[in-house]
């Protein structure tokens, strides 16, 4: 996006090359080889144009400013009627008495000259009436894009704010879920259980660095997923089939970061019994643009009593994607017979 320096720049640029082109050009138009105006002539023909940039650069720097914008129309247009009236006094005169037509350039004198005078202004009014008129579309163009880009950026802001008060609240929601599991396997496998804080080390060290960024590599993120789910097999029941599918490949494709930890925490949290045959399967996948997150495992919903967490990391991944994803994404989760399925697809 163009800083607001720069499209002060560009606007003046654009000024001076209208104003150029008004001014100059009758120096290059040519009748048969020379040029249509005397120097005399063009000295007259520069009034017009110099008049005109009085009454626009008077309005657009002053007059819209301190009265059109503060909602006092009657006082702005006063201002108007006394400058135009002012400034074609001023023409006139110059046309008079300054720079009078060359030999041969005088129009016959009228019966009344009164009329003259009358025609003269009431033609040029008009014209100056529509430098007013333009003047004041440009300067409330300006000023909705000045508005416009202000509003974004703010929004842009609030966003940002929004996207790292989600984070906060899902880093130590990972944590606390983390953690959980590492209190039930050092006392299944005490033996593990150095080897279990390290791999947890490393996790955190992704959650709270990594995943600073706007964006990370979809290779870092799934492995991130991938060495989650291996900490996670090391504490399963034996009648618990856990299937995983994730890209091999290390592509590099942009993605914002967490995005899957919450359903996955889900599938390990709810999918997972002690007592009863239980499954679960993960499929990451890239395809086409598109990248596909499906889940599916048994369901044994936690009681009201151990319901630790519940809920906050689904909620806050749908906050985050309709923030960096808008409309280009989709989420799907339920319960289907036994199973609860779970369906993300997000356009890249």
């Amino acid at each position: 996006m163009m800083s607001r320096k720069q499209s002060q720049h560009l606007s003046i640029w654009v000024h001076v090359a209208t104003w150029g082109v008004v001014i100059f050009t009758p120096l290059f138009v040519m009748s048969g080889g020379e040029p249509i105006m005397t120097m005399p002539e063009y000295l007259r023909f520069l009034v017009v144009p110099l008049s005109f940039m009085i009454v626009f650069y008077t309005n657009f720097y002053l007059l819209i400013d301190r009265y059109l914008f503060s909602q006092r129309i009657g006082r702005f247009l006063l201002c108007n009627i006394l400058l135009i009236i002012a400034v074609m006094v001023l023409v006139h005169l110059l046309f008079r008495y300054g720079l009078p037509p060359g030999p041969g350039r005088h129009r016959p004198p009228m019966e009344r000259p009164w009329q003259d005078v009358m025609f003269f202004f009431l033609r040029n009014a008009m014209l100056y009436l529509l430098v007013v008129g333009v003047s004041v579309a440009i300067r409330m163009t300006r000023q909705w894009y000045r508005a416009e880009s202000t509003r974004r950026e703010l929004e842009r802001s609030r966003t940002e704010a929004e996207l790292e008060n989600l984070k906060s609240q899902l880093n130590p929601h990972f944590l606390f879920n983390t953690l959980n599991n590492i209190y039930s396997l050092i006392r299944l496998n005490p033996d593990q259980a150095q080897q279990t804080v390290h791999d947890l080390s490393r996790l955190l060290r992704y959650v709270l660095y990594d995943s600073s960024h706007p964006t990370v590599p979809l290779k870092d993120e799934l492995n991130f997923i991938g060495n989650y789910i291996d900490l996670m097999r090391i504490r399963l029941p034996r009648h618990v089939l856990c299937n995983v599918s994730l890209p091999s490949g290390g592509s590099q494709t942009p993605v914002a970061p967490l995005l899957f930890i919450s359903l996955v925490e889900n599938a390990f949290k709810h999918g997972v019994s002690n007592d009863y045959p239980s499954h679960i399967d993960i499929d990451i996948r890239e395809e086409e643009g598109e990248l596909t997150c499906r889940i599916e495992n048994s369901y044994f919903p936690k009681t009201a009593t151990d319901r630790s967490g519940s809920g906050i990391g689904l909620q806050n991944l749908r906050k985050r994607l309709e923030m960096i994803y808008p409309g280009r994404y989709t989420l799907e989760c339920g319960q289907v017979g036994n199973d609860y399925r779970t369906l993300l697809k997000i356009k890249l």
